[in-house]
């Protein structure tokens, strides 16, 4: 079989993935570049000859003709074979198809997108209150998605169209981005749909095999899983991290406490009894090069839907990432929905919270106390807040998750 073309993308990218699914079900052959190399191939005058935008995904045509924009590519492709019904047998459902890749694309991948890039700090500093309103707007996105899939196998026919396909690679990359486990189980429709078309026979190479953040169960409660890759973003002008200026924490005396080993140990043991996490913490622990805080949110009445504490709590670890190398916590979403907190525990290097948690734009919304780990009710706290079975004021652990 002849080849359409070669499809510019990357292997994480979601939006290339849509287009790789779109001609595997059209039975078309595309190719991928023999090697590509994002922000690097994208930006050389031979591609830029080719695409000025520099912008991935990008189709070159075995017959010549150039296109990029991921909604366009997906179209044409799937257009080059009528009779696979990915775009409908009449103007009606062809409409529709438009209708849902339109919606996929402007009101939930969107969202996504402005989520992942204000938590990361690459459009604009952190500001909680815009965290919020684009997590609401999502979420009434996937409420409307969720209520038309209720009834329906798939979103126009009674087949894949390319509207499934475009919401199946928008929803790949929430799942990877915005919506954990407990998330998740709000919208089983979405879920479903999503799951029977990424393992579609012909698909189940290009989209993989979907890694879940496992649900928080009964006490002790199983660690949060390690959040999976997330794909390349699907512009080019993200801005690069510039050389930091040395950090004084680097300054400190050399501890004989290493947080990385610590960090390893909590990954593979029980957190409580014999041989467990806590047991190896006190064994090692150098309470003069590190120091023990608890960590509460400052507005509490504020929250609503539990799943939405979960992520905001998921938003100020990945902007604690500059200081993972002296840092571990355990934090969680204690009560219900409209009634519940946020607390934890952190480890921190040096004995002072501030310089390890100020690289973090929200980290004043946060109250600290240091724990004294001799105190009968300091040493319960923190150990309850690493075993995920913490309990303040009647209000139980229902979520959580690790810096580490």
């Amino acid at each position: 079989m002849a080849s359409i073309g070669t499809l510019y993308t990357t292997e994480e990218q979601a939006t290339g993935k849509r287009i790789r699914a779109v001609a595997a079900l059209a039975g078309l052959k595309l190719d991928l570049p023999a090697s590509y190399v994002h922000y690097e191939d994208n930006k050389k005058p031979e591609f830029l000859a080719k695409f000025p935008h520099g912008k991935i995904p990008a189709l070159d045509g075995a017959d010549g003709f150039k296109l990029f924009e991921s909604t366009a590519i997906a179209r044409y492709i799937a257009a080059l074979a009528p009779n696979s019904t990915l775009l409908g047998s009449n103007l009606k459902e062809a409409a529709l198809i438009d209708q849902w890749v339109s919606f996929a694309d402007n009101e939930i991948n969107a969202h996504t997108t402005l989520i992942y890039q204000l938590v990361k700090g690459l459009i604009t500093p952190y500001a909680k209150p815009i965290h919020t309103t684009l997590v609401e707007r999502q979420i009434r996105s996937l409420k409307t998605l969720e209520a038309h899939l209720s009834t329906r196998t798939f979103l126009v026919t009674e087949r894949i169209t390319l509207a499934d396909v475009s919401v199946a690679s928008v929803i790949l990359r929430a799942v990877n981005v915005t919506l954990d486990a407990q998330s998740r189980a709000q919208f089983p429709h979405i879920i479903r749909h999503f799951e029977t078309v990424i393992n579609q026979p012909q698909l189940k190479d290009i989209f993989g095999t979907e890694k879940k953040e496992a649900k928080p169960a009964a006490a002790p409660a199983p660690k949060a899983a390690k959040p999976a890759k997330e794909e390349e973003e699907e512009e080019d002008d993200i801005p690069k991290d510039e050389p930091k200026a040395k950090n004084p924490l680097d300054s400190l005396p050399k501890s004989s406490f290493n947080l990385e080993d610590w960090k390893r140990a909590y990954s593979n043991k029980e957190t409580r009894g014999a041989d467990g996490a806590l047991e190896w913490f006190y064994k090692n622990f150098d309470a003069e090069g590190f120091s023990v805080w608890r960590v509460d949110f400052k507005y509490n009445d504020e929250l609503t839907q539990t799943f939405m504490s979960s992520n905001l709590i998921g938003g100020f670890f990945n902007r604690l990432e500059a200081s993972r190398k002296y840092l571990f916590g355990s934090m969680g979403v204690l009560g219900e929905t409209n009634n519940s907190i946020i607390s934890g525990a952190l480890i921190a290097r040096g004995q002072d919270i501030k310089p390890v948690v100020d690289v973090a734009p929200d980290y004043e919304s946060y109250d600290y106390k240091r724990l004294d780990l001799s105190n009968a009710e300091d040493k319960a706290f923190f150990e309850a807040a690493l075993a995920w079975d913490l309990e303040i004021d009647g209000k139980k652990w229902v979520d959580g998750k690790n810096f580490k």
